[in-house]
């Protein structure tokens, strides 16, 4: 048997699914094969919000999914709708790995640094908001692109491949804003020249964490379910799944989903485990960055309906303060 997995074609998406699909092999003792599956969010040009989000970079991959053209799909798990999708399931969340967003930013500046009007790049209203809350006086410019190409905009970057100045191209820009999970599976951390703490910048629900889908029939069985599979795949995928990686994801994504906030809102949102306890932390951003409400819960319910409560605990809370009425939120 050969374990077909499906993944977009960028730089990123090939490096960690490459790495994931190692981990399975060596785990089932299967073979595979990468499936490669061009999305919407590939081919489309344009702001990222104004396509409905990221969730553009999922829904080709589900659908090969469905239509049996693959057996796993893996994602960047801040890229996955909350919205459950029918026949698939999330069969596994590996151990996450560093959440922060990080700044790329010409001559080793920091983020006080940068001097005012400085030309900040992101594609991410959550980032642009949060940084204009922290620095009112930058200049945030809206950029699509993988990431070479982002940091291709800065001048002076190690890996970079030119330093000729073309608008909207290349060496146009004063920084750029990344994730620190990204740039680590591609090697190019040696870019990074300040690590944005999360006091700062909360990053995206689910950022530093893969998704790992697949048909619900191929999935391990969930606790008290008869639904799933107990052949070589499903426990392989099992065997890849991180517990507190799951229940942290799980409190973020329901405070999205209790939110209504699609994946392009101006919302952070992180949960981590410590002992006996869940915590989750969220802002809601206006997207000048004029306004934020920022929160915080705890629980001891270390499981996965206990980090579904948090979220939305924590949801109502900030809804309470105001959110929606800050920022483009569907709830109220």
């Amino acid at each position: 048997m050969t374990v077909r997995i499906g993944t977009r074609a960028s730089k990123l998406a090939l490096t960690q699914t490459q790495q994931t699909a190692d981990q399975l092999a060596a785990v089932g003792g299967f073979p595979v094969e990468l499936v490669h599956v061009r999305t919407d969010g590939d081919v489309l040009t344009g702001s990222l919000s104004q396509m409905g989000g990221t969730g553009v970079f999922v829904a080709a991959l589900r659908d090969a999914l469905l239509r049996n053209e693959c057996d796993v799909a893996v994602h960047s798990l801040k890229d996955l709708p909350t919205g459950a999708a029918v026949g698939l399931s999330l069969a596994a969340t590996p151990r996450r790995v560093d959440v922060r967003d990080v700044l790329c930013a010409r001559d080793g500046l920091k983020l006080a640094d940068l001097p005012a009007g400085a030309r900040v790049g992101t594609g991410s209203p959550r980032r642009a908001a949060q940084l204009r809350a922290a620095r009112h006086d930058l200049d945030i410019v809206d950029i699509r692109g993988n990431v070479d190409t982002r940091l291709g905009r800065v001048p002076g970057l190690p890996g970079n491949s030119t330093d000729q100045v073309v608008p909207g191209k290349s060496c146009d820009l004063d920084a750029v804003v990344l994730a620190a999970a990204g740039l680590q599976r591609i090697g190019r951390l040696d870019a990074v020249t300040e690590y944005l703490e999360t006091d700062v910048m909360l990053p995206a629900a689910g950022q530093g964490s893969l998704a790992i889908e697949c048909r619900t029939a191929d999935a391990p069985p969930k606790p008290g379910s008869a639904e799933g599979s107990q052949a070589v795949l499903a426990q392989a995928l099992a065997a890849l799944d991180d517990p507190d990686t799951r229940l942290a994801v799980t409190a973020e994504r329901a405070l999205l989903a209790r939110l209504e906030a699609g994946c392009a809102a101006p919302v952070g949102a992180y949960a981590y485990r410590k002992g006996s306890m869940l915590h989750l932390e969220a802002v809601v951003c206006a997207v000048d960055g004029t306004d934020t409400v920022r929160d915080k819960r705890a629980s001891d319910g270390l499981t996965e309906v206990g980090a579904t409560l948090l979220g939305i605990e924590l949801a109502e809370a900030l809804l309470s303060a105001g959110a929606a009425d800050i920022a483009d939120l569907q709830a109220s």
